[in-house]
């Protein structure tokens, strides 16, 4: 039986502004909950970043009660240093969730891209006019980690929705990861 009304979290992770956006689903419809950017700037150690990251996305989740979390993969460009630390900004989100017992699935830029507008190299701009078509808002914000983050949760709806869900595997906290993965503990 299909869970006919849940709420996705996604997150795109950054370490400078990260975003967020909520959707809810209640029989097959999507709509709106929330979106916004954790501003990050401020800080200048990345310790104290990380941990604003981790309090704001438990914050997010105590207050919304999210069912699942979808997260925007990092990508590879052509700075290792800032690769590390989207990968760090993402760890801490995810941690954050599975510490809540939220499941989270992971998808790639291009797999967002391409479920939300057909292009898997679609422009930020492109994925934001799509998601306000989509979901009838219109985005103030200048900050497009939050439309992007918003795309992550949609993304995750489609993915569940399509016949096959071709979404990659799912957990609900450490001890699951951990036993589907025994050669990655440390």
């Amino acid at each position: 039986m299909a869970i006919t009304d849940r709420i996705i979290l996604g997150i795109d992770p950054g370490t400078l502004v990260m975003g967020y956006g909520l959707v809810h689903i209640q029989n097959s419809k999507l709509s709106l909950i929330a979106l916004g950017v954790i501003k990050l700037d401020k800080f200048d150690e990345q310790a104290d970043r990380m941990k604003k990251i981790f309090e704001r996305v438990v914050g997010l989740i105590e207050e919304y009660k999210p069912d699942e979390l979808a997260i925007e993969a990092p990508f590879f460009g052509k700075n290792v240093q800032s690769m590390l630390k989207l990968g760090r900004a993402q760890g801490v989100a995810i941690a954050a969730a599975l510490s809540k017992n939220i499941p989270m699935t992971e998808y790639s830029p291009k797999k967002i891209k391409m479920s939300i507008t057909g292009n898997g190299n679609a422009s930020k701009e492109q994925v934001a006019a799509m998601l306000e078509n989509l979901l009838n808002f219109k985005n103030d914000d200048k900050y497009l980690d939050a439309t992007d983050a918003l795309g992550a949760a949609v993304c995750h709806y489609f993915q569940n929705k399509a016949a096959g869900g071709g979404a990659k595997k799912s957990y609900s906290g450490w001890d699951a990861f951990i036993k589907d993965n025994p050669k990655r503990k440390a």
